[in-house]
């Protein structure tokens, strides 16, 4: 399962894992979201109303890349720099492509939606 983030002109894409949190993010796609810096260390973004949480796993330590949500706040996260182990994230999925335009300026609005599949070309004859 993949997401495009579409900021401005240029597009970030991630891949999600699958679990009770993401399907239901997909369900609500796509949407318009504003993301701002939080603590030097990741993009978050409020949305309107929490993920559905009924099975998921523990997260672990965020890496850089990792796509998070944030349970207390119901934010996603995006990590530009590591972050300690927190019971209270979620793992959603990692950024997978351009990656660097999440971090080009302190706060953006960007389009969540799903991913288009890749086609494949017709075999040369």
């Amino acid at each position: 399962m993949r997401i495009t983030l579409t900021i401005g002109n240029e597009v970030v894409e991630a891949e999600l894992v699958d679990h009770s949190a993401t399907r239901d993010l997909l369900a609500r796609l796509p949407m318009t979201v504003a993301f701002e810096d939080f603590h030097a260390s990741e993009k978050i973004s409020y949305l309107p109303t929490k993920l559905d949480l009924s099975a998921v796993g523990p997260a672990g330590p965020a890496q850089v890349g990792d796509l998070m949500y944030y349970v207390p706040w119901g934010n996603l996260a995006v990590f530009y720099r590591g972050y300690t182990p927190s019971r209270d994230l979620v793992r959603l999925g990692r950024i997978v492509s351009n990656a660097q335009a999440l971090t080009r300026s302190a706060s953006f609005t960007a389009t969540i939606a799903r991913a288009e599949p890749a086609t494949t070309a017709p075999p040369l004859r």
